[in-house]
């Protein structure tokens, strides 16, 4: 069975593309007065070629986990370019090979990766279960890319906290299938478990101040 358009579904759908880009527009500002080289653009594909635009020939690329990046199918367009991919996610890697590649991320030309908020001050609000990505954003790589949806886009701290501990982390861990409490209950519960994954929060308020640092803001929703 097939349904006509829908005009309701057309109009939605204009609105919510006029709010993600407003947002996106204050949001990018605001990230430029912090110093982060910061674009928004209206589409994924915008997005990717802006990346692969910084992508050369032998740099060593690494990336985070984003499945931002994965819905942008970034590493592959990446390995086409022809530089190396440093992945600690990439299949058959023992323990020791996987801690190995995630030392290499934090010395790479180049480190793709998201947000799991950004308020719209223009500050990024991370957490992290063994601190390879939120180093890798604050020191080391020549250049740092964070390619975010608006989804990811709130109102100020507090609601990025919020945010990660209601949405951004119960997901991401029940897509690592973690026993935690977060897996069940859909929200953050605060727990002790060895397999908890909210073990270091950063703020990132300003540039990093001894790498290029940009910040693509994409009006879609992508990633959790």
């Amino acid at each position: 069975m097939s349904f006509p358009v829908n005009p309701a579904d057309t109009f939605v759908t204009e609105m919510n593309t006029w709010h993600g880009r407003t947002l996106g527009l204050k949001t990018v500002e605001a990230l430029r007065r912090n110093r982060f080289d910061a674009e928004f653009f209206e589409t994924r594909e915008d997005a990717a070629k802006a990346v692969l635009g910084m992508i050369s020939p032998g740099l060593d690329v690494a990336f985070g986990g984003s499945q931002t990046a994965r819905q942008l199918n970034l590493q592959h367009l990446v390995m086409d370019a022809g530089a190396t991919i440093l992945d600690h996610n990439a299949p058959g890697l023992s323990d020791e090979e996987k801690l190995e590649v995630m030392r290499q991320q934090q010395i790479c030309d180049v480190f793709i990766c998201s947000s799991n908020a950004v308020s719209l001050q223009g500050e990024l609000f991370n957490i992290d279960g063994h601190g390879n990505r939120v180093a890798a954003m604050a020191f080391g790589p020549r250049r740092v890319i964070v390619v975010i949806g608006v989804n990811k886009l709130v109102a100020d701290e507090e609601a990025a906290w919020q945010r990660i501990r209601t949405v951004a982390a119960p997901i991401n861990f029940k897509r690592l299938n973690r026993p935690n409490p977060c897996t069940k209950q859909g929200i953050c519960m605060n727990c002790n478990l060895p397999t908890r994954g909210c073990n270091i929060y950063v703020a990132t308020r300003r540039k990093p101040p001894l790498m290029d640092f940009s910040v693509f803001i994409v009006n879609d929703s992508l990633g959790f």
